[in-house]
Parts: C-alpha cells; sequence; structure tokens
C-alpha cells in the first residue's frame, strides 16, 4: 500500500485516500515526482522494523526522514508486557515474561516431543514380533526415548535429534 505525506501538514494518507481527497483532479495510476509535486506531498518509503529484544515488538510510529531527505516509516521497539494491576493484585514485568516464556518452552516441547514420536512411528515397523530389530536402530530408538533429558531440549536443531540408520 503506498503512502504519501502532505508537505505542510504532515498528514499520511494512503493512495487512495489521496485520490479521494482531490475527487475534481485527474490522477494517472503511477504517481511520480510531478504528481507529488502538484498535490504537495511526498512518498513515503518502507522501512526495516526496529531491532527487538526477547520480550519486545516493533511497532509503527509514524513516519520520519532519512539521512537522504526520504521520508520513511518510523519503527521502534516496544515492550510487550509491563506492570499491570487487576483487582488489586499487581503482576510485574517479569512475572508477566516469565509465564510468556514458559508458554513458548512449553509450546517449543511439545513440537519436539511430536517430532520425536513422529520419528518412532516411522521406525515403529522394525519393533514388530516377527522382525528381528538391528543394534543400530535399538539405539536410535533408545536416543528418541531418552530425548526428554537432551541438554538443549528447547533450542534443538535438526543437528542434534539422533542419526537414524
Amino acid at each position: 500500500m503506498s503512502e504519501y505525506r502532505e508537505r505542510k501538514t504532515g498528514e499520511v494518507k494512503t493512495q487512495g485516500e489521496w485520490r479521494a481527497a482531490f475527487p475534481n483532479m485527474s490522477l494517472p495510476k503511477v504517481w511520480n515526482s510531478n504528481v507529488c509535486d502538484a498535490m504537495n506531498i511526498d512518498a513515503v518509503f518502507a522501512s526495516p522494523a526496529a531491532t527487538t529484544s526477547a520480550y519486545q515488538t516493533s511497532v509503527r510510529d509514524g513516519v520520519e526522514q532519512d539521512s537522504k531527505g526520504n521520508w520513511v516509516e518510523k519503527y521502534v521497539a516496544k515492550d510487550m508486557f509491563a506492570d499491570t494491576t487487576v483487582d488489586g493484585k499487581t503482576t510485574t514485568k517479569a512475572e508477566h515474561e516469565k509465564a510468556y516464556q514458559a508458554t513458548l518452552d512449553a509450546t517449543t516441547a511439545t513440537n519436539h516431543r511430536n517430532t520425536r514420536n513422529e520419528k518412532l512411528i516411522e521406525t515403529d515397523w522394525t519393533a514388530m514380533s516377527d522382525v528381528t530389530m538391528a543394534d543400530d536402530m535399538k539405539t536410535y530408538r533408545q536416543a528418541l526415548r531418552d530425548w526428554p533429558t537432551h541438554n538443549s531440549c528447547r533450542n534443538l536443531e535438526d543437528s542434534d535429534w539422533p542419526t537414524k540408520p
């Protein structure tokens, strides 16, 4: 969505909103600098989101001029949590962050557990009574069952999983 900033007031509107503001002006589909000058507006360019920490989010905070004089979207890092008081009980920012992290950890653990279960299911046929399971398959399946004791179970990468024989 293209946005433009009025030079006098600083008001930012989409191209559609500017078209509606100038109903009697015939405007081309593509706006160049001549169109912007006639309407006394400047294009607003996209910019990257703000750098955030684990418990922050990037939010749009208007527009600003960059070092080249172009108008660009402005983003700022905003804390996800703050101290809150509900029915006289105060919950600190740190408590909110801890609860949020616990939820993320539980979700990650569930996803890893599901992956582990899928890997076990893929090899269940080797544990049938009419199949002699090879020692390397026994080791592989045991390593999968031992997964919860992995040192970095929250941050598993593909290389952390046991190699299927």
